[in-house]
């Protein structure tokens, strides 16, 4: 019977989204975000045996933004945090089939805020207005090197004007085909947001790839 995470644990995963398209106003970037969370599993009341609650403890990505217009200036950096205390944990692990062990992880990460800094300008600090959920298709827990999917697009809109979308997580209607380590070529387009998730790297795991390596999507 496939395992749980035991209630209580603090479990924290490492990430790693490339070539996620951000668009910024009228600007459509690609960025790549690293960071990771922590989850302290709950007991899901619905489903004690066959599913856990993932309640979010801690939420944290950034990346290297490019420019934002075409006079070549440098863009800066962004940042998406946890912003608020997880009270009723949406996130969930549950086992979707016995043998061989299959799961489903729907992590919802918001409420959280972006950060957004470049010079010469005051930060500009927006929260989500819509739900930041990834979803994966595991087959162990932790995941090691597992591709998350972004479940829909996310906006960002600012702390005094929640009816103005300032910034939006995209995403494309094209299949996903995962992440590759090869860097995107000019032309190649945007592909939907994936994110490779594995707990932190302590110790030399004994086969590659690496617990937060990206690999490619099998056919």
């Amino acid at each position: 019977m496939p395992h749980l995470p035991p209630l209580g644990a603090e479990i924290p995963c490492t990430s790693l989204a490339i070539n996620t398209p951000l668009q910024i106003r009228n600007k459509l970037v690609s960025v790549d975000f690293r960071g990771g969370w922590k989850h302290r599993v709950d007991v899901n009341p619905n489903d004690p045996i066959n599913s856990v609650r993932l309640r979010l403890v801690g939420f944290r990505t950034s990346a290297e933004l490019p420019a934002l217009d075409d006079r070549g200036a440098e863009g800066g950096s962004i940042t998406i945090e946890q912003s608020d205390i997880d009270v009723e944990p949406a996130s969930l692990l549950k086992v979707t089939q016995q043998y061989p062990p299959k799961y489903e992880c729907s992590l919802v990460l918001s409420p959280c805020t972006m950060v957004i800094q470049q010079p010469g300008s005051e930060p500009l600090i927006l929260t989500t207005k819509n739900q930041f959920t990834l979803i994966g298709q595991l087959t162990q827990y932790p995941p090691r090197g597992d591709l998350f999917q972004l479940q829909q697009p996310v906006d960002f809109v600012g702390m005094e004007d929640p009816d103005t979308v300032v910034a939006t997580i995209q995403m494309s209607r094209d299949p996903v085909g995962g992440l590759s380590r090869a860097p995107r070529r000019p032309g190649d387009g945007l592909t939907p947001p994936d994110t490779a998730v594995g707990p932190p790297i302590r110790d030399p795991p004994a086969r590659p790839p690496l617990p937060c390596s990206l690999t490619r999507a099998k056919p």
